[in-house]
């Protein structure tokens, strides 16, 4: 007698297969809406914030701990399969995790005398979840090198903890120091995980054979000069030593970005999304330096780091990773690409330099960047989201 397998067929509707896929696709919705939220705050004057905490320093909290850390979940918990063999949380528990995320981001706004303290309960326990969820793959196969980045999902939830405790007054300095703490986190999560795939992209990505150079000595200094600035930056006032360290860290990361330069990365979007949020973080440590020395404003630099770096990084990993486990090509990506990148980084230079050279039309940049955003990001969504809910093309599970 034969013994006939049947085949599994994949569900019609995959959101909650693999984390990539919902939080990808809440993050996508989340960028346009939140935009736009702080353009109608920002620029008509509309009385949309919540109370309890100024209107800048919430867009700032849920563009860092909202949308950025969406992007961060869906990577993870995604890239930790890869990793390890092991599968995460999926179904049932993926969609626990991406309400709790939901819940965070809505609970503010509640008519209720403790909408905040719900808003902060969902937040951290979004956070310990998806550090549970990451942890435990990485524990089971022992592979301890996978730490250090497991170990920036706790940075976040302390710098978390450090804003609400700025909110509820019982930590003077609590908000700024949480939302520059949770932005430098990124970025320095940024650099540990661009230093691993960036390169390796590129190599396996253009069309000309090359060879790029990684130095150690460049790993181990950049690491250890960004922990100095990330302290003295965030929790002191030595505003000399910053702009130094600044400088630095410019001309450390230049010599990088030089080593990994080959030409054919401008003919790749996939590559020169990546390669230019890199080159967005040296012109924040740039701005940086300058902004103490000259006396421009800071936000310059915050925004070359948050709207360049952490826009330009976060859409371009988005769209790879989306293509390449849904069992599409990622070396012929959609061609609404380029011109989905071109707005998101047309809005950051927008936003960072035109303000430093016409600073008479201030507040015009910032709704013309916030429009260039909501639209680069409006289309990758609108793109993107039948891929993030339909099954696998190659039908493999996942």
């Amino acid at each position: 007698m034969l013994n006939i397998e049947k085949k599994v067929e994949p569900p019609s509707f995959a959101l909650f297969e693999l984390g990539f896929r919902p939080f990808f696709a809440v993050a996508g919705l989340f960028a346009v809406v939140s935009v736009a939220w702080w353009m109608a705050v920002y620029v008509f004057g509309q009385p949309l914030s919540p109370s309890g905490v100024a209107p800048m320093h919430w867009h700032g909290h849920e563009m860092v701990f909202g949308y950025a850390m969406a992007v961060v979940a869906g990577f993870l918990l995604t890239a930790v399969v890869n990793w390890t063999g092991v599968m995460t949380v999926r179904r049932a528990p993926l969609a626990v995790l991406v309400a709790l995320w939901l819940l965070a981001r809505v609970a503010a706004y509640l008519p209720l005398e403790f909408a905040f303290q719900i808003a902060a309960l969902a937040d951290f326990a979004f956070v310990i979840g998806l550090v549970v969820a990451t942890a435990i793959p990485v524990w089971k196969v022992r592979q301890w090198s996978q730490l250090g980045i497991l170990s920036k999902l706790v940075l976040m939830l302390a710098a978390n903890l450090l804003f609400y405790a700025g909110v509820f007054g019982y930590l003077e300095q609590g908000v700024t120091w949480g939302l520059y703490s949770g932005l430098y986190v990124l970025i320095g999560l940024v650099f540990v995980m661009g230093r691993r795939v960036i390169p390796f992209f590129i190599e396996r990505g253009v069309d000309e054979d090359c060879a790029l150079r990684n130095r150690s000595w460049v790993d181990v200094s950049s690491l250890v000069l960004f922990v100095a600035w990330f302290v003295l930056e965030v929790f002191t006032s030595q505003a000399q030593l910053v702009a130094l360290l600044s400088l630095l860290l410019f001309a450390i990361h230049a010599l990088r970005l030089w080593d990994w330069h080959t030409p054919g990365i401008w003919r790749k979007p996939l590559l020169w999304s990546l390669y230019l949020g890199y080159g967005f973080m040296l012109l924040g440590f740039l701005l940086k330096a300058l902004g103490i020395w000259l006396g421009h404003a800071p936000s310059l630099a915050l925004h070359a780091f948050a709207y360049g770096a952490v826009g330009l990084v976060t859409i371009g990993m988005m769209a790879r990773v989306a293509l390449g486990h849904s069992g599409r090509n990622v070396f012929d990506p959609p061609r609404i690409l380029v011109p989905v990148f071109a707005l998101v980084l047309a809005g950051a230079l927008v936003r960072v330099l035109l303000p430093l050279l016409l600073p008479q039309y201030y507040n015009a940049w910032i709704a013309a960047s916030q429009l260039l955003w909501i639209a680069g990001f409006g289309v990758f969504t609108l793109i993107y989201l039948p891929i993030l809910w339909q099954p696998r093309i190659d039908g493999r599970p996942g």
